[in-house]
């Protein structure tokens, strides 16, 4: 098959040995970002499969409409970027995996070190230090201290798994099940939303992006911070009610914010008022840009394509698309 493979920036793919499942198909590797729907069509007019690098590229129905020989579609976990019933309409295959065991370390780890990094002011303290005037500020221990984790997955076991071993203490929010969950586990939850929100040092999300999810995260939970805390996101930024982040933060509530996630990526723009704000640590969603995550994401990626080449695909979101080969 003829395979483009998107948006890998750093040409990561081909040293990884997840590479070697494409033995045999014609394979194009893009390690820039085309933003321009026109441009991009242009680039795989004569794909049959597109490689996606998670959200990095939306697949509209503008660009669908614009190559007729594409079929197949391979990504892994959520597809909020992929208009599927464009998909539908224009015969093409969306597969993608949905991890149903393991935890993605790499989001947990950086959640854990944004989390060090401001409370200790490491980004300010460090330019200082190279600036030569030393230390710039006072920053917090850890230890102590209370987290609230929002979403009772994986990912926030993980990183409740750090807090233990650095002596907080941790509270829960989420869902009515993941609640129950959480409190079936043996682990505190809090009375109530208003008392999560307001009675934690540090808050970090880790919900999945689906539309009953979008603006999970409000105004007013923002608000109820206290100006002391930090806010912490590495899951995505539309969890959080659009304006209000920025919102909070010119309030003064919460006081400090990081995040790896953002309503638009890339964000490039460094007049962003988000972005500039001084009170915002950010990192450019590098919560799975890890060559280990990478290794087994893509293995996953390229499975779906070596099953559809073979006549019997695999993770189908779309399966009405597909016709398997007469004979």
């Amino acid at each position: 098959m003829k395979v483009h493979i998107l948006d890998d920036w750093f040409d990561t793919l081909r040293g990884l040995p997840c590479f070697g499942k494409l033995e045999g198909h014609d394979v194009m590797v893009w390690t820039d970002h085309a933003k321009d729907v026109r441009v991009l069509a242009e680039r795989v007019s004569d794909a049959e499969a597109l490689v996606l690098f998670r959200e990095r590229t939306r697949i509209t129905r503008e660009l669908l409409e614009r190559l007729p020989n594409l079929r197949l579609i391979s990504q892994r976990g959520v597809f909020p970027h992929v208009d599927v019933p464009a998909c539908t309409e224009n015969g093409v295959l969306l597969c993608s995996r949905m991890p149903a065991g393991g935890t993605n370390h790499a989001a947990a780890e950086l959640t854990w070190a944004l989390i060090l990094a401001a409370m200790r002011q490491l980004p300010a303290q460090m330019a200082s230090a190279k600036a030569g005037h030393w230390q710039m500020g006072v920053g917090k221990t850890l230890h102590g201290r209370r987290i609230g984790l929002y979403g009772y997955g994986r990912i926030a076991r993980a990183v409740a798994g750090y807090a233990r071993a650095f002596g907080m203490e941790i509270v829960w929010w989420g869902s009515e099940d993941g609640r129950a969950r959480a409190a079936a586990d043996g682990e505190i939850v809090a009375e109530n939303r208003d008392t999560f929100f307001s009675s934690c040092d540090v808050i970090s999300i880790h919900v999945r992006m689906k539309p009953a999810t979008r603006g999970i995260i409000t105004r007013s939970d923002l608000a109820g911070m206290r100006p002391d805390a930090l806010f912490v996101n590495t899951s995505r930024g539309g969890l959080i009610e659009p304006g209000a982040l920025l919102e909070a933060l010119n309030a003064g509530r919460p006081g400090m914010v990081a995040t790896d996630v953002f309503d638009t990526e890339p964000l490039d723009d460094p007049s962003d008022p988000l972005l500039a704000h001084p009170n915002l640590l950010a990192t450019p969603h590098i919560g799975f840009v890890t060559e280990d995550e990478f290794d087994l994401q893509f293995a996953d990626i390229f499975d779906q394509i070596n099953a559809y080449a073979s006549g019997d695909p695999i993770h189908k979101i779309n399966p009405e698309v597909w016709k398997a080969p007469a004979g």
